[in-house]
């Protein structure tokens, strides 16, 4: 097996100037860069983790907490598509994931457990809103993805303007009865979608019955289909639905086929994720897109600057979402 001696002969260069190669330094000329790394690949060179721990005073370890009431974790589109993106981004600068156990949530001891595991940071997935852990007394690199946190970094989805796509969409159509399935209202992303959808709904001078408004739960099908059967019950049934996930959706618009109804023809439904499934749906689903690329890889960068002590601050970081167009949405006549 080649070692850093091994590169440093056939670069020509000195253990040190290699060692500052291997670890990143800045103050490297790029020549020297070219002919070390040249050097790496021809011997096929791998660094001792155990070595490189100890030059750097790294573990190049980073922590990844999921804190989600479904327990799902990575099962869910919308959290396995932000890793992803997360990961191909961490993985530039040489870093391994550990996952956390799902039972340990997120709590006092889960900090405690990765502050002995030794991670250089953590990432944080979670939208439990009250339940969530003062993150004021920790004192170690984190990133919360999904909402923001008192003390710590974010980076989340502009979820108010995706309500105000949404609902702006659906009127431009003629619908004036829009209804909203949201999540429950102790998580972020529910709440912000929520009062957006009330905001929307009110600047167009259109008033929101209270039973409009359904709870479904944590984003997850039942709840979906839960919400729904409660909005067909009502004598004046809504024309459009809003459903706070994409999941919920799709088990909202199995509950109108159930009912002998079609969508988009008597009822309207648009979504929030856009989850690949949604696009293969019949019809597709129209939908409000999270770019979970893009918060995957911001979520890694600035989780990078806080552990190279690199960032300014304590700002979140807000991705647009967009309207996506397809088939379950269509014109009404504005006086129905």
């Amino acid at each position: 097996m080649a070692t850093i001696y091994d590169i440093a002969k056939k670069s020509g260069y000195s253990i040190t100037t290699v060692s500052k190669v291997l670890n990143e330094s800045a103050n490297v000329s790029e020549k020297a860069k070219r002919k070390v790394l040249a050097a790496v690949e021809e011997l096929k060179y791998t660094p001792n983790s155990s070595a490189r721990t100890l030059a750097t005073n790294k573990s190049w370890m980073i922590g990844v907490v999921f804190a989600e009431h479904l327990g799902v974790g990575l099962a869910h589109p919308f959290f396995s598509e932000v890793i992803e993106s997360f990961k191909k981004q961490i993985e530039l600068y040489n870093y391994d994931l550990l996952f956390i156990s799902r039972k340990m949530g997120l709590k006092e001891e889960t900090y405690k457990h990765l502050r002995h595991r030794g991670v250089d940071g953590v990432v944080v997935i979670q939208s439990l809103g009250d339940d969530a852990l003062d993150f004021t007394e920790f004192n170690m690199p984190t990133v919360f993805i999904d909402m923001p946190e008192k003390g710590a970094k974010a980076v989340y989805s502009d979820n108010r303007q995706g309500s105000k796509l949404a609902v702006d969409y659906l009127y431009e159509l003629g619908h004036r009865k829009i209804a909203h399935i949201t999540g429950t209202q102790s998580m972020y992303t529910a709440i912000e979608r929520t009062e957006a959808y009330k905001a929307a709904m009110e600047s167009r001078g259109l008033v929101v019955p209270d039973s409009y408004i359904v709870n479904g739960g944590y984003y997850s099908y039942e709840g979906g289909r839960e919400a729904m059967l409660k909005l067909l019950l009502l004598r004046n049934r809504p024309t459009a639905v809003y459903v706070s996930g994409d999941v919920m959706a799709l088990g909202a618009i199995k509950v109108i086929r159930e009912a002998g109804l079609r969508v988009p023809e008597d009822i309207s439904v648009i979504g929030f994720d856009d989850i690949p499934v949604t696009g293969h749906i019949d019809p597709p689903l129209t939908t409000i897109r999270q770019n979970t690329e893009v918060i995957g890889k911001q979520s890694a960068i600035v989780l990078l600057d806080e552990i190279n002590h690199l960032s300014k601050g304590r700002e979140n970081h807000v991705i647009p979402v967009q309207l996506v167009k397809r088939g379950t949405c269509q014109v009404v006549d504005a006086k129905k």
